[in-house]
């Protein structure tokens, strides 16, 4: 197994969904290499590890924007999914190698986790940068009001002095 092309793989699959950080059944059992049913077969049987909070099935509405974003959808006779798929949040992931007990299985597991602590730390890092800019912003438009200010000045025409024609008493 290599590490970088698992690592893009695992990247690549976590999905934005109803506000959580999450993985498609489908995805994970290609990393796990197993098949899509094997794995939903795992969870069913072992159901009351997976609460709602841990994992979800899309609706048809969600799989279907899945599949026009991706355009996964293959054509021809068995080639579509019958049953709607599961997302599993990163609670949910972890749990899964606790059903799936295989020695990729944990392997992946810890590449996985690896990838959702990288991920949780690039989004704070990109809010935290957001902020920094904001303050920054709000710091130097006060600084440059000055500078504009002076620019304009600069820019105004010089006042004429107007010649008057005849004779001026002082």
């Amino acid at each position: 197994m290599a590490q970088p092309l698992i690592t893009h793989r695992i990247e690549r699959a976590i999905l934005f969904l109803r506000g959580e950080k999450v993985m498609l059944d489908e995805d994970l059992a290609v990393l796990y290499n197993v098949s899509t049913k094997r794995l939903n077969e795992q969870v069913k049987r072992n159901s009351e590890r997976f609460p709602v909070d841990f994992m979800f099935q899309l609706t048809a509405q969600e799989t279907s924007s899945l599949r026009s974003q991706f355009a996964t959808l293959d054509i021809g006779r068995g080639k579509h999914k019958k049953y709607l798929p599961y997302a599993f949040t990163e609670q949910g992931v972890a749990m899964l190698s606790s059903v799936l007990r295989s020695k990729r299985a944990v392997l992946v597991n810890v590449e996985i986790m690896r990838a959702f602590v990288r991920l949780r730390h690039l989004l704070s890092t990109h809010k935290e940068l957001a902020r920094q800019l904001d303050k920054l912003e709000k710091k130097y438009d006060a600084q440059f009001k000055v500078v504009f200010d002076a620019l304009r000045a600069l820019m105004e025409p010089p006042a004429r002095k107007k010649n008057l024609i005849g004779f001026h008493a002082s």
